[in-house]
């Protein structure tokens, strides 16, 4: 399917070097390639989100407490 992407100068002609290290006549298959990453890394990022979500209320107690210390202490000295 054919569709319009707007690339500047710079893309461009770094996609056609990496198309002419190939052998590609264009760089259609490399953009193909950069949207399937992109939307593999979407849908991971989703699930780590949903992962992250879940463990909501998992820690109780004291567990909850040390977990909360460690991370503030750890937060402190974050550069």
């Amino acid at each position: 399917m054919r569709t319009t992407v707007e690339l500047t100068e710079e893309q461009r002609a770094e996609l056609l070097k990496l198309a002419a290290k190939r052998r590609l006549k264009g760089f259609s298959q490399l953009v193909q390639e950069a949207v399937d990453s992109y939307l593999e890394n979407q849908a991971s990022r989703q699930d780590f989100i949903q992962a992250a979500l879940d463990l909501k209320g998992v820690l109780k107690g004291k567990s909850s407490d040390e977990f909360e210390e460690r991370t503030r202490a750890i937060r402190e000295n974050w550069r």
